[in-house]
């Protein structure tokens, strides 16, 4: 009766029917459930799948045994915003393409997608489409004639370990592995009543405080966002501007190491995150930013939780400058030694450096050359191949590309102004 009662107050704030909503142990097994699924289901359609460039890791994992397997997968492309072009959609879909992929809002700059126009391209095609509505569900439902979409409870503060999964009437679905009687066969093992409860009166009491709240987060991350600008030098706020979650705002502090600012914030009892390259785990860029081909070096998100005071957003906002003057500061600059002529070409060896330095370096030393003339920049940091050429687009300089090297890879820049 319990487990009832929940998928009924589910199914009421997802917009589906009861009997096509299950319960999973997370909401990447629900990800990687319904992708299997749908592909095993339209295994006859073909083997193509159909991806944006910034899903979670969770799908794009999901692609991975498609491909092993002969399958194909297409990345759509996002615009600088982090948004994808419908239209990109439909011009990606063929005759053998199973399924199609799409996040309601981006987990990492905040960006809310077009699903029901992606969702109404697709459906003229006969093609399901599958959203991933984890870090929106908890704001409302998502709009569309969406095929299948998937969630977890933890992203709109329920526990952890409850993920849903919805597969509409209609949509072929054949379950993978190992199967038993729960779930309607989808999700073997016995379920967490005690957490499901949770996470669907959860979801009641958000969604009651939701428009309400939305309204005030807004606000506090317009705010962020005008603010941030304008008190710190160098920096790019990222996402769209006007089409994004409440309380999510990310931003790139150009010469700063991402992890060091965290570490700086810290300090002063912010709790924030970063999609940084420059993490001690990986060298990596983050693979959202990487698309959107913004900086991603001294990259700082906030997710602001729901009800955060106005005093801490203020506070932030006092101590952040000064942070990241300081961590610049501590960064310094490049020595004269590490800058020789190449001809007509100013080279910069920053081989061995880590993100932010080869840029800091490229910053400091393009006024040495004539407008017109060309820095080159060494560099075995893969970040680089990110971060140059975002920092020509924020300085209006020219990123001329990319050529091989003795050492690592050289960049090539001109001076515009």
């Amino acid at each position: 009766m319990l487990l009832d009662a929940a998928r009924e107050a589910a199914a009421e704030a997802v917009g589906c029917r009861p009997d096509e909503l299950i319960f999973t142990s997370s909401g990447t097994r629900a990800v990687h459930t319904g992708i299997a699924g749908a592909l095993a289901g339209r295994r006859r359609a073909g083997r193509h799948l159909i991806v944006s460039a910034v899903e979670h890791s969770s799908v794009l994992h999901s692609a991975e045994p498609l491909e092993a397997a002969g399958g194909t997968v297409t990345q759509i492309p996002v615009d600088r915003t982090g948004r994808v072009d419908p239209a990109a959609y439909g011009d990606a879909l063929r005759a053998d393409t199973a399924l199609a992929c799409l996040q309601s809002a981006n987990h990492e700059v905040g960006t809310e997608q077009p699903v029901a126009e992606v969702a109404e391209v697709c459906r003229a095609a006969g093609v399901p489409l599958l959203v991933d509505a984890a870090q929106s569900l908890g704001w409302g439902p998502v709009e569309g004639d969406w095929s299948l979409l998937t969630a977890s409870a933890h992203k709109w503060g329920g526990p952890a370990g409850v993920g849903l999964l919805v597969v509409r009437k209609g949509v072929r679905f054949v379950p993978q592995g190992p199967v038993d009687e729960r779930e309607s066969g989808r999700a073997a093992g016995f379920e967490n009543i005690p957490a499901i409860v949770a996470a669907a009166a959860s979801l009641r009491a958000v969604r009651a405080e939701a428009a309400e709240e939305a309204l005030r987060l807004r606000e506090l991350t317009e705010r962020i966002r005008v603010r941030v600008q304008r008190a710190v030098p160098d920096v790019e706020v990222v996402g769209d501007p006007v089409r994004r979650l409440p309380g999510v705002v990310t931003f790139s502090c150009l010469y700063v190491d991402g992890e060091v600012l965290l570490h700086e914030l810290d300090r002063e009892g912010f709790s924030v995150s970063s999609g940084s390259s420059c993490t001690s785990s990986t060298l990596t860029p983050s693979h959202v930013l990487r698309a959107m081909g913004v900086l991603s070096e001294g990259n700082v998100r906030l997710s602001l939780p729901v009800g955060v005071a106005e005093e801490d957003v203020e506070r932030f906002l006092e101590v952040l400058p000064g942070t990241v003057a300081a961590v610049r500061e501590k960064l310094g600059a490049p020595v004269a030694s590490e800058v020789a002529r190449e001809e007509d070409v100013l080279v910069v060896d920053s081989l061995g450096k880590r993100c932010p330095i080869p840029v800091i370096e490229l910053a400091k030393v393009i006024g040495d050359v004539p407008v017109g003339g060309l820095v080159r920049v060494l560099s075995d940091d893969e970040a680089a191949r990110l971060d140059i050429p975002a920092w020509c687009e924020m300085r209006s300089q020219e990123y001329v590309g990319e050529e091989p090297a003795d050492e690592g890879t050289a960049y090539l820049v001109r001076r515009v102004s």
